[in-house]
């Protein structure tokens, strides 16, 4: 329906089953706007809490068959460096079992521990865990069992599964709780941006890992016209690379002593070997973001230079070129794009809305057309806030036909919600 929409409560119903029980109704403002919500169970059922992370990570297995996930026995407060969690995954073809793979003491609520499929490895698993003193990555074979540790750890994975791109992660767990891991202090805490450290590639045939970018080459290039305030600290995060390989971005972040808890950001665009360098969004103001393709990415950025206003718009890698997606909440959220359309729709999911009993909205975006058309709405407990909450953070799968979402709205903890896009997208 368009331009009326009706606001619902989730209920359980039979055989896991999401029912959806008629509150009342609102205007929805919008006459390119419809509601069409779609069917959704939780997986796996049984003992714990699940969840999977970031948005930007392969979920499903190319086949769409296993569901990969990690398990937690609390909720509700910071990991501690002796808190193990459980990874694994559902197959959906075997009444959504639960398939142990391994564990970690790597993680957080956030991106958890960076667990993905690797890409043209189809029965290969990848995440981070803790040996000791450090940081590594875990590859296990799911079919056969084998499993082989890099010296390194990792974050975004190249389209090939050759190689991956990593920052510090010590550093974010010390500049930014809840994305970095606990267990192994930061050595170079006081320094602002130290020159021996900061975005690594791992290769992942060799197990070799070697340092790209440090954070003093970052802070040197392109500086701000004002520079950067005396006693800034500097970190990178979320990483990705480009659906060819040949580029890779990150999120630049800095924060000044009179900044307190807030900070400054840029997206940096660069080659895998560190070099030509580009500041694709240097007005301080930008967050999550996706590759469209090779040449363009869609991200929520500040508009102009003053970047009073945020949208959605897609950004041509290396130009100023910058255009608006219509149809696009004007709204922070996780985006990605619907796997198999030609890059036509677009997934999203917003934050918790305190005027909405904190509600949190999943839709999809046709974006040629900007139809919009709201696919989920679930309410965000009170308790899930700060880095313990539970961002939906929607994944979809190859073909893309599922979407699996983290929830806690059924007032049992969080638990991993599969969607069913058939005959909406």
């Amino acid at each position: 329906m368009s331009g009326r929409l009706t606001r619902r409560a989730f209920v359980r119903g039979s055989a896991g089953l999401i029912a959806f029980a008629e509150l009342g109704q609102r205007a929805s403002g919008a006459a390119d706007e419809e509601e069409r919500l779609a069917p959704m169970r939780p997986i796996p059922r049984g003992p714990g809490f699940y969840w999977f992370g970031y948005y930007d990570k392969e979920q499903f297995s190319s086949d769409g068959r296993f569901v990969l996930g990690n398990r937690v026995t609390f909720e509700h407060r910071s990991p501690m460096a002796e808190d193990r969690i459980t990874v694994g995954m559902v197959d959906l073809g075997d009444a959504d079992r639960w398939i142990e793979l391994g564990s970690t003491l790597a993680w957080n609520w956030q991106p958890g521990c960076m667990l993905q499929w690797r890409p043209a490895h189809p029965d290969e698993v990848i995440w981070n865990e803790r040996e000791g003193n450090r940081f590594v990555a875990r590859i296990r074979n799911v079919r056969t069992g084998a499993e082989r540790v890099v010296p390194a750890p990792i974050y975004a994975l190249v389209p090939d599964g050759r190689w991956a791109v990593a920052p510090e992660f010590r550093r974010l767990n010390n500049v930014w709780p809840g994305y970095g891991y606990a267990g192994v202090p930061d050595p170079r805490a006081e320094s602002p941006a130290p020159d021996d450290t900061g975005i690594w590639r791992v290769d992942l045939e060799r197990g070799r890992s070697q340092l790209i970018l440090s954070f003093a080459d970052i802070v040197r290039f392109d500086p701000p016209a004002d520079g950067f305030a005396d006693g800034a600290q500097h970190w990178a995060n979320h990483l990705l690379v480009s659906p060819d390989g040949r580029r890779f971005v990150f999120l630049h972040r800095w924060r000044s002593p009179a900044q307190g808890r807030s900070w400054t950001t840029r997206m940096v665009t660069g080659s895998p070997e560190g070099h030509d360098l580009y500041s694709l969004i240097p007005n301080g103001k930008v967050s999550h973001f996706i590759w469209r393709d090779e040449a363009h990415i869609l991200a929520f950025a500040g508009v102009g230079d003053e970047a009073r206003e945020w949208e959605f718009q897609v950004f041509r890698d290396r130009t100023r070129e910058a255009v608006r997606v219509p149809g696009m909440l004007r709204t922070d959220g996780h985006c990605v794009y619907v796997p198999g359309r030609r890059n036509e729709w677009i997934l999203s999911d917003t934050y918790p809305n305190p005027r909405r009993g904190r509600e949190q909205t999943l839709y999809v975006v046709h974006a040629p057309t900007g139809r919009r058309i709201v696919i989920g709405r679930v309410p965000s407990p009170a308790s899930y806030q700060r880095e313990w909450r539970c961002d939906l953070h929607p994944r979809c799968s190859a073909d893309g036909r599922w979407v699996c979402i983290d929830s806690a709205h059924s007032g049992d903890g969080r638990h991993m919600y599969l969607l069913d896009l058939g005959g909406i997208v």
